[in-house]
């Protein structure tokens, strides 16, 4: 029973009016979703969000933005808490000033996405729902 519900609720009132018969339908539908999808979606929404954050600080740190700027700053400090646990793959630290591409955001970008792919595939692995 992982697949979506829709419930369907048809009225029929007939009344009279005078000589002629009115009759009026109302129609109500509702359906619901699977809390695994819902839960899939909340990771991909999750893994997006750290992955534009990465992105970000790719494309800043290639030209060289300026980390006096509150903006570019804020970019560098949030998405480095995510970029911190790759730094020692490439033996890089951080130069900010400097243009330069960060391959371990690469490197983190690819890991959250297949970290997140993994756990919407493992919530969803019993069922039948494909949309997630």
């Amino acid at each position: 029973m992982d697949e979506d519900r829709q419930t369907t609720e048809k009225r029929t009132t007939q009344l009279q009016d005078g000589n002629t018969a009115v009759e009026r339908q109302t129609v109500a539908s509702a359906s619901s979703v699977p809390g695994q999808v819902i839960a899939g979606r909340i990771i991909y929404y999750i893994v997006g969000f750290i992955t534009v954050l990465l992105l970000l600080r790719i494309v800043l740190l290639l030209l060289a933005a300026n980390q006096g700027n509150g903006f570019v700053d804020f970019i560098y400090t949030v998405s480095g808490l995510f970029a911190m646990p790759f730094y020692g793959i490439f033996n890089y630290t951080p130069a900010y000033g400097s243009s330069v591409l960060e391959l371990s955001s690469i490197v983190a970008i690819l890991i959250y996405a297949l970290v997140g792919w993994g756990l919407v595939k493992l919530l969803t692995i019993s069922s039948r729902s494909r949309e997630v």
